[in-house]
């Protein structure tokens, strides 16, 4: 008998390592060696080793072109993800220790809210009306509040489902200590929060920085460009540099990869410790 769940487990693996090789390994070989061809070659769009290997040439075409667009675009990009993950950390975990330590009205009624911000998706029109109407529209600030908007509400699942975690007595005893609640959830909640913290980071950095539509529809002009909307660049209905374009997203794909890499643990943990109540 263990032997036979020996070799499920290692079939399971196995089916699981070609699956991941499928998904995830092979579209990036693809990007990978056709950002290192020339433009005729990558324009045929196989599966194949370049003739002529060129990558850095590519790469350094993708970032010197228009007076070095892509370097305004991966600043840009590196002002919204950081601004943007900052406010959604802090703000959701605030939230999320409000809602799990109330249990009145109030607190299912937000809940209902969040879960709705889950469900609903985001109406897109109304949302450029209200930026108009404030004044925040074609702004940064104006992005990094939607951007906000829209990622808080799994955040605070993230955080809250964390929070279970956490007995009450904490609390209660930094409360009879004197401690404000503020102080409590600075001082002694947030540091517990690490694993989630990091889950919440690393998703969301990876989601705000690769988001095309968001900086699409509200973040319009040459100066405002990101990362994603270089794409336009190297595409068009008249001619396309699919060279230019793959290395575009190579360049663009590093900075989550290494992301990724190095958090996946942390990433992993987050998402799993919460679901288990200790």
């Amino acid at each position: 008998m263990s032997a036979r769940k020996t070799f499920t487990s290692t079939l399971l693996d196995a089916a699981m390592f070609v699956i991941f090789g499928i998904v995830f390994v092979v579209p990036f070989v693809f990007i990978l060696l056709n950002a290192a061809k020339t433009r005729q070659e990558a324009s045929l769009l196989r599966f194949s080793w370049p003739t002529e290997f060129q990558l850095w040439e590519n790469l350094q075409a993708v970032m010197t072109y228009g007076n070095n667009r892509m370097l305004l675009a991966l600043w840009n990009s590196t002002l919204l993800t950081v601004g943007s993950v900052t406010l959604i950390v802090l703000l959701s975990a605030l939230v999320a220790f409000v809602m799990q330590r109330r249990s009145d009205r109030l607190a299912s009624v937000v809940g209902s809210f969040m879960l709705a911000g889950l469900i609903i998706p985001p109406a897109v029109v109304p949302t450029v009306f209200f930026l108009q109407w404030v004044g925040l529209y074609k702004t940064l600030t104006g992005m990094i509040m939607v951007n906000v908007a829209y990622t808080m509400p799994f955040a605070i699942l993230i955080f809250r489902t964390f929070m279970n975690n956490i007995p009450r007595e904490l609390d209660e005893a930094a409360l009879i200590d004197g401690a404000s609640p503020l102080r409590v959830f600075f001082s002694i909640i947030l540091p517990l929060l690490q694993p989630a913290i990091i889950t919440v980071v690393v998703t969301s950095s990876v989601n705000i920085f690769n988001d095309f539509v968001g900086p699409l529809y509200f973040l319009p002009g040459a100066e405002n460009v990101t990362a994603p909307l270089t794409l336009f660049s190297f595409i068009s209905q008249f001619g396309s540099q699919f060279n230019l374009l793959f290395a575009d997203v190579l360049v663009m794909t590093i900075i989550p990869l290494i992301i990724f890499i190095f958090f996946q643990k942390q990433l992993v943990s987050g998402m799993t410790k919460g679901a288990i109540k200790g």
